[in-house]
This record gives structure tokens, C-alpha cells and sequence, in this order.
């Protein structure tokens, strides 16, 4: 895997073998950021089950200023680790080692884009969502960026967002809420 585009473009990824995280492929993250961007004016980004870091990454190579990313598999943090040194920039990313709901308490200031990918989507996100929003870590012209299996059906409305595009690539299905 590589990143795809931007300042880190070409430069390549290291996953975690084994099933405890499902790497995006870059042809779903190139898709995926097409549909958002593809490139960016600054902002923050959460990144709240970050697997090998590869979507906040990839958001920072386009052109994000910094990324929070949290992941509570050790494993998988070492990974994350690894991939942010490659950057040569890891002053831009800041890595939580711990369960995403205990990231949620702990979060201050308000986030311009946020990945959501988590292992048991559908109840998980609209949860999580609405904690994003009644903590007010939102920005006002936010992106919610949902990872799922193409047969999770999400709700149009979660919270104060809604549904603004969605599309499947192969077995996973994107969802992305705005205001």
C-alpha cells in the first residue's frame, strides 16, 4: 500500500497482518478522496479507529495541518508509528493509544474532517456521531467520513448531519454527513 497523492504521494504504507484491522486499499482511499476533496486548505482530522493511520495520512499529504489519530491495538499503534515517521513530518500527527470511546472524553477543539472505520459499524457510528456532536468537536463545515460494509444501511440523519454522498467500491461502502 502507498499513499496515493499530495506531499507524501507514492511514498509506501506498512499494514498490520492478521485480522484485527482492514487496511482501505489505495484504490477505495483514492476514490474516497476524490468524493471529499481531493485536496484540502488546512483543517484537523480525527482519525478514530486509525488501523495503520493510512486515511489521516493520506489527508495530511493533501493538504490537512495535523491529524489526531487513535487506535487502542498495540500492534497496530507500532504500525502507525512507523507510517508517521515516513512522513518526516510527525509533528503534524498526534497518536491517542487507547479505546476510541475513552479518545471521545478526552478530545478538545473542533475537528474539519473525521474517519470513521470501526469493526462493528452500523450501531458504533451513529453512537459515536452523536457523541462528536453534543461534545461539540465538529467544526461547522465538517466531513464525517464512514467506512463500512456495502450492506450497513446508516440513517439519512444522525444527529445534526446528514447524509450528502454515498458510494460502494467493491465490498465497502462510504458514507460521508455534513451539516
Amino acid at each position: 500500500m502507498r499513499i496515493v497523492s499530495g506531499n507524501y504521494g507514492g511514498r509506501p504504507l506498512k499494514t498490520l497482518d492478521g485480522q484485527t484491522t482492514r487496511p482501505t486499499s489505495d484504490k477505495v482511499r483514492g476514490a474516497m478522496f476524490n468524493m471529499i476533496g481531493p485536496y484540502f486548505e488546512g483543517g484537523r482530522v480525527l482519525d478514530l479507529y486509525a488501523g495503520s493511520g493510512g486515511l489521516s495520512i493520506e489527508a495530511v499529504s493533501r493538504g490537512m495541518d495535523a491529524a489526531v489519530l487513535v487506535e487502542r491495538d498495540r500492534r497496530a499503534q507500532a504500525i502507525v508509528q512507523e507510517n508517521i515517521q515516513m512522513t518526516k513530518e510527525s509533528q503534524k500527527f498526534q497518536l491517542l493509544k487507547m479505546e476510541a470511546a475513552r479518545a471521545l472524553e478526552q478530545l478538545s477543539g473542533t475537528f474539519d474532517l473525521v474517519f470513521l472505520d470501526p469493526p462493528y459499524a452500523k450501531e458504533t457510528i451513529v453512537e459515536t456521531v452523536t457523541q462528536l456532536c453534543q461534545r461539540q468537536l465538529l467544526s461547522e463545515a465538517v466531513m464525517v467520513v464512514c467506512e463500512t460494509d456495502k450492506t450497513v444501511d446508516l440513517p439519512e440523519e444522525i444527529a445534526d448531519l446528514g447524509i450528502w454522498k454515498q458510494k460502494i467500491y467493491g465490498i465497502s461502502k462510504v458514507t460521508v454527513y455534513v451539516r
